[in-house]
C-alpha cells in the first residue's frame, strides 16, 4: 500500500509510532511461535524419557497365495433326491396286473397301444442309450435305474436297454433283479412300455424301455 506523503513533523511522529507498533507485533509472534516450538520439544524428549528408544518393528513379507476355491457341492439337494428315489421306487409295490402275460412279461400304459410292444420286442427301434446292473446289489441297482431313467429322459432320449441279467448267479438259479427291475420301471412315469429284449439284444437278461417324449 502505498503511503501518503508527509506534510508535517506531526506526520513523521504518526509513522513513527505506527512502525513501533508492527516490530512489536512481529516481536510477539516470534515469542510464541518459539515458545510453542520449545512447548513440542519438551513433550517429545519426555516421551522419549518415559518409553526409551524406538525402532521401527520389522515385519515378514507375506506370501499371497491365490488357492482355487471348492465348487459348491449341494450336500442337501442330493439328500433330498436320494430319500425321494427311495421313497418313489418301492419293491413292495404290485405290478403284476399292469403286465401283459406274455413270454416277457411286458408292460405298457393304457396310452401305448399292443403294437408298440410288439415293436419294442422285435428290436424296431435304435437303442440309444444302455445301462448295465450285472454286479450291483438292491440298492446300489435301484438307485442307478433311477438316475439312468431321469437322466435320458431329461436329454429327449426314447428307446433304451437295461441289462439286469439272467439269474444264473442268484440262489435257484432265479433272476431275482429282473422282478424288481419291472417294479422299478413300471413305478416311473417316464417309463410308457418296456419288453423283455430279443435274443440278440440280450433276450431275457435284458428289457426295452419305451420312455414318454420330453414335454417342453
Amino acid at each position: 500500500m502505498k503511503k501518503p506523503p508527509l506534510h508535517s513533523l506531526a506526520d513523521l511522529g504518526a509513522l513513527r509510532d505506527d512502525i513501533r507498533r508492527q516490530q512489536a507485533l512481529e516481536a510477539e509472534r516470534r515469542a510464541l511461535a518459539a515458545a510453542e516450538a520449545a512447548r513440542l520439544a519438551r513433550e517429545q524428549q519426555l516421551f522419549s524419557l518415559t518409553v526409551g528408544a524406538v525402532r521401527p518393528v520389522k515385519v515378514a513379507p507375506i506370501a499371497n497365495i491365490q488357492r482355487p476355491q471348492p465348487t459348491p457341492e449341494p450336500r442337501q439337494r442330493i439328500a433330498d433326491e436320494l430319500a425321494a428315489l427311495h421313497e418313489a421306487l418301492s419293491d413292495e409295490v404290485d405290478v403284476e396286473s399292469l403286465l401283459l402275460t406274455d413270454d416277457g412279461l411286458s408292460f405298457r400304459r393304457p396310452e401305448v397301444s399292443l403294437d408298440v410292444v410288439a415293436k419294442l420286442r422285435k428290436g424296431h427301434w435304435s437303442i440309444q442309450q444302455q445301462l448295465d446292473l450285472h454286479g450291483l446289489r438292491r440298492d446300489e441297482a435301484r438307485e442307478a435305474l433311477s438316475e439312468f431313467i431321469r437322466l435320458t429322459h431329461q436329454q429327449g432320449q426314447r428307446c433304451l436297454r437295461v441289462v439286469h441279467g439272467k439269474g444264473h448267479g442268484s440262489p435257484g438259479k432265479e433272476p431275482v433283479l429282473k422282478a424288481k427291475v419291472q417294479r422299478w420301471l413300471a413305478q416311473r412315469q417316464e417309463v410308457m412300455a418296456f419288453a423283455q429284449a430279443a435274443g440278440p439284444q440280450g433276450g431275457a437278461g435284458a428289457l426295452i424301455v419305451l420312455l414318454a417324449g420330453r414335454t417342453r
